[in-house]
């Protein structure tokens, strides 16, 4: 008979990721976190929302970007340890338990529903009460970990490295994103970020902070860039966008009939969507422990069989809402060079109004209302680099630390630090709107 030693049994568990390789976890807190349903949950949410139905193999879910985002926590700290700067074990687990958990508090398909759910939601909000949550059931193992993630650990660099220009969160999106899309442009150096990270001073004590070694400028220049081209060509897509646009409207019009009747619906959503949909609830509200508990049940699975029942409702422009976003006939989107006019948008709700009474989706008397639900003007915007107050520095051989647009080599970056506007209005393919311009 074998007897199983304590030194044969593995202190790891490996998880095969097709992004960063082989994972190792140890079977310590953070394996244990990995079995919890908030963290399970997570397989259930796609990354990019609706990014699927414009590329196929986005399939990814929030769970692969958390145990990314540790992988990379536990690569930048052995090389911040490797340069000099000391690093706990209960630090290093700490770190990684933050940069592990700080997407929990997404909502079904990411960011796109958040705000119809809860008014003025921030998900890093919900991600660090669900911290807490966890911290009163493994009996205070996450203290060091919300203070990480909160910035108010003593030792700050660790914050920047769960959260900032820089943090192992977006090194993995990108990376992540680039691979399961297949749009080469954000396919992102991290291992030279990484390796060209150090802690200034090198101690790493309260004024140190996380900068980059000179020879690693123009992979984060590069970085920067493809953060900006990944927007565009990725979450900020004018289909993703049409896609987005279609199931909050589809969301709104939902809530709509809950608030004039609370049965109006019935059958069509889950007990936990349903809860979200017939509340009026804000930011402060996720201190309630019934609000924590019914968002952890609800993900992208909820989402799409309340879209596929409704396809049946009796409620004709909702019915068609629904049946546009589960076989992918979204609006047309198209961005324009200046806001539209006052009579221009008059013009397009009377064509559209016309369209659907055609169509005998509306009745006459109603289709300039219900034209809005056709008819979406909004924005895009994006600022690929953050350079007043949450800048990337960089270490010269001198021993300089420098703003990253203030170096000579990063030619570059110092464009990318304005915000870009696009407007743009969603509408019917099958109706031909006259843009102008």
């Amino acid at each position: 008979m074998l007897h199983v030693t304590q030194s044969m049994v593995s202190r790891f568990k490996i998880f095969c990721d097709p992004v960063h390789g082989f994972i190792s976890v140890p079977k310590n807190i953070l394996m244990e976190l990995i079995g919890t349903p908030e963290m399970q949950r997570l397989r259930r949410i796609r990354q990019l929302g609706i990014g699927h139905l414009v590329f196929p193999g986005a399939e990814h879910t929030r769970f692969g970007h958390a145990l990314g985002a540790m992988a990379l926590m536990q690569d930048a700290l052995s090389n911040l340890a490797d340069k000099g700067t000391p690093v706990s074990s209960e630090e290093s687990i700490a770190a990684q338990a933050a940069a592990m958990l700080h997407d929990i508090g997404h909502g079904p398909f990411s960011h796109v529903l958040e705000h119809t759910f809860i008014e003025g939601y921030r998900h890093e909000n919900m991600s660090r009460e669900l911290m807490v949550s966890l911290n009163e059931r493994f009996d205070g193992a996450l203290d060091l970990a919300l203070k990480i993630f909160d910035g108010t650990y003593e030792r700050p660099f660790f914050h920047q490295l769960v959260s900032s220009q820089l943090d192992m969160d977006r090194l993995d999106f990108l990376r992540r994103d680039s691979f399961y899309t297949g749009v080469v442009e954000g396919d992102v150096g991290v291992e030279r970020i990484i390796k060209t990270m150090r802690a200034h001073p090198q101690g790493g004590g309260p004024d140190s902070r996380i900068v980059i070694e000179a020879k690693g400028i123009y992979a984060i220049e590069n970085y920067i860039i493809s953060r900006r081209l990944m927007y565009w060509q990725v979450y900020l897509h004018k289909t993703v966008v049409a896609g987005d646009r279609l199931l909050r409207t589809a969301f709104g019009r939902i809530r709509g009939h809950l608030a004039r009747d609370s049965k109006n619906l019935d059958g069509c959503c889950s007990p936990s969507l349903l809860f979200f949909l017939t509340n009026h609830l804000t930011l402060d509200d996720i201190r309630r422990e019934d609000v924590r508990k019914h968002f952890c049940r609800i993900d992208d699975v909820d989402v799409m069989y309340c879209m596929k029942a409704c396809m049946r409702h009796p409620d004709r422009i909702l019915a068609d809402l629904c049946r546009r976003f589960i076989e992918r006939d979204f609006f047309r989107v198209t961005f324009l060079s200046d806001l539209p006019s006052k009579e221009q948008v008059e013009e397009w709700t009377d064509r559209i109004a016309a369209w659907l009474v055609s169509k005998g989706l509306s009745d006459a008397a109603c289709a300039r209302e219900n034209a809005h639900c056709y008819l979406i003007r909004d924005d895009t915007r994006h600022l690929a680099y953050e350079h007043v107050r949450d800048s990337v520095h960089v270490l010269d051989r001198s021993g300089t630390v420098r703003e990253l647009s203030q170096t000579a080599e990063a030619t570059t970056v110092s464009s990318l630090g304005e915000v870009v506007v696009k407007p743009f209005v969603c509408y019917p393919k099958e109706v031909g709107l006259e843009m102008g311009g």
